[in-house]
Parts: C-alpha cells; structure tokens; sequence
C-alpha cells in the first residue's frame, strides 16, 4: 500500500527548529563562483560584488577590539543586505553563498520559517540564541500582517544591536513590503524601521526556472498516477482535498518534516483552491518540496492552475506566483524522470 501524507503528524522540537536553520539541500554546493551572471543583466554580477562586500564587512563586526576600561567592547551593529529581484534570478544563490561564506555560528531560514522559530522558543529566548550567530539569511522576505512585521522589525534590531549581521531575499523592495495587503499606521511605521536596516541591491533576470521550458506538464490520468506511486520507492500518494484539510490541522513549522524520506509525491484530483487559507498553505508546502527537491507528479488541473486568478489579483500575488513557478519546477523534473 502506498503511503500518504495525510497519515503523518510530525512533531518537531523546538530546540531543533534553530539547528535546523541551514540552506536547502539544494544550494550544499553552491558558491559565487558557481553563480553564473547574465550578460544582458549587469545587475547580476554587481549583486555579486555586493554580497562578497557584504562578507568582508560582515565577518570583521565581531572582531572589535577590547576596551580599556571594560572586558569587552560594546558589539558593534551589525550590517544588513537586502537582494531584491523578481522569481528565479538566482538570490537564494547568493543567499546560500554568502551562508556558506561565513563563520559558524550562522543561520538560515526563509521569513516564514524565523517566524515559526520565535512562536516556538518564545521572543526572548529565540533573540538569545540568535544573538551569537554571526549572520542570519532570510530568504522570501514576506509581511503578510502587521504582526508579523512588528515581531520581525523587533528581531531585527535586537539581532542587529548584538552585532548580528543580517541579508535578505524577497520579490520586494523594503519601502513597499505589504503594499496592497495593508495599511494600519503601525504596519507603516514598522516597514519604513526596516527600509533603514538594509542596503538594497537589485537582481533583475527572467526566471531561469523558465528560460526556454515548455509550459506545464499535462496532469496525469488517475490510474496512471496510483500505478506510478505504487511502482515509486519512498512516494506517497494523496487526494488533494484531503491533504489540504490534513495541512489545516499541521503547525506550519511542521511542513518540513512532514516530507522527510519522501522522494516523490503524487497528489490526485487537483483542482482550483477556491480558499485563501488553504492557497496559503499550499504555498508553505510548495516551498518546503522545493528546499527538499522532491518531484510532484498529479491529476486533475495543471499545478499552475491551483491559484485562481482572483488570488492572483490580490496582495499575496507574489506569493502565489513563486509557489507556481517552484511547482512546475518539480512537476517538469518528474515528467522527466518518469
């Protein structure tokens, strides 16, 4: 019998979320020197530039001299860098090298994944651990509430105080995170503390997830899809209606351990989330495939029909559209492979 997804519920330490706070298994090897810039795209190489410049700045703020009237001298703040481009122009590449680049210790979590991290260890606790890290990367930099942006504005500048160098990646420029969501003045006040945080480098590019690929893979029939799942080491296979009700009852957090061991998940009866909640939860769990690499084979819709075209116009567009992208990436790399 096949296994399914919905029959797992993973329980993560808390203690395990900061530990686990590396780059995806995907971006192991990765380096600027593997990062090959586009000549039609001169933002690319001086986004290199930068990030090298950002390790060389970054690596000297904790090797302030001592005082001579104190054991040691006053942290000094810590730098920040903020990589800004649109899907696929390979940020997260440079995320994950300037991570590689650095002293231990370091961390590196997506923007939903800090948020998990000090919901689970608590405001206080999660800055005490953080605060001896030299740098942490945040990839997919997203303020989808107020709240959230005030916790990580506070983050930040507590992190930033205990000479924490921090980068980001996001499909936004900082001056304009939440613009279309919302307007509360607080949020506002919030966003422009963060604008200040960091320099803004550009990264523009087409996608390079999809330079000259077909569009996406024809869903499979059903009975194929069982067949392949049944023929297929580690694969699961689920009814999409009841994945996204076992996604519900799942902290987020837990997302990443729910596919862990898988090497294929085939998912049958796709169709349009008509959800904003359950479309956001797809997102989560398209990212984590993602950082995982674990191909996505269906039935159905087409995986780049799961997002009506009201979501689309709405403020989590971009959300929605990089969770696409990273979907026909797996379901592309399935097709191939099977």
């Amino acid at each position: 019998m096949v296994a399914r997804l919905c029959d797992r519920n993973p329980a993560t330490s808390p203690d395990a979320l900061i530990d686990e706070m590396v780059p995806p298994s995907t971006f192991d090897e990765v380096s600027f020197d593997s990062y090959i810039p586009d000549p039609n795209e001169p933002s690319q190489a001086q986004a290199v530039a930068k990030a090298r410049d950002f390790v060389a700045r970054a690596s000297k703020v904790r090797t302030g001299k001592r005082g001579f009237f104190s054991r040691k001298a006053a942290p000094a703040q810590g730098v920040g860098l903020y990589l800004d481009g649109g899907f696929g122009v390979g940020k997260t590449h440079l995320l994950a090298s300037i991570y590689h680049s650095m002293p231990e210790p370091k961390s590196f979590a997506t923007f939903v994944e800090v948020t998990h991290v000090v919901g689970a260890l608590g405001f206080i606790n999660a800055v005490e651990r953080l605060s001896q890290h030299n740098v942490l990367c945040i990839d997919e930099f997203e303020l989808d509430d107020p709240g959230d942006t005030m916790l990580v504005s506070r983050l930040l500048t507590e992190l930033a105080g205990h000479g924490v160098s921090i980068v980001a990646t996001s499909n936004t420029l900082p001056g304009q995170l939440g613009e279309g969501r919302f307007a509360a003045q607080d949020f506002l006040r919030e966003i422009r503390k963060l604008s200040g945080v960091f320099e803004t480098i550009r990264v523009d590019g087409p996608d390079y997830r999809h330079r000259d690929l077909p569009p996406a893979p024809e869903p499979s029939s059903e009975a194929d899809l069982v067949e392949l799942a049944g023929a297929s080491p580690n694969a699961t296979l689920d009814d999409f209606d009841e994945l996204c009700a076992h996604l519900s009852t799942l902290h987020p957090s837990k997302y990443k351990d729910l596919i862990d061991g898988v090497d294929l998940v085939c998912i049958k009866g796709v169709h349009p989330a008509l959800d904003q909640s359950v479309a956001l939860r797809l997102v989560v769990l398209a990212d984590r495939l993602y950082d995982a690499n674990v191909p996505v084979m269906v039935s159905g819709s087409k995986l780049d029909e799961i997002f009506t075209d009201e979501m689309l116009a709405g403020g989590y567009r971009k959300k929605y559209l990089r969770a696409t992208s990273r979907l026909l990436a797996l379901s592309r790399f399935a097709a191939n492979a099977a």
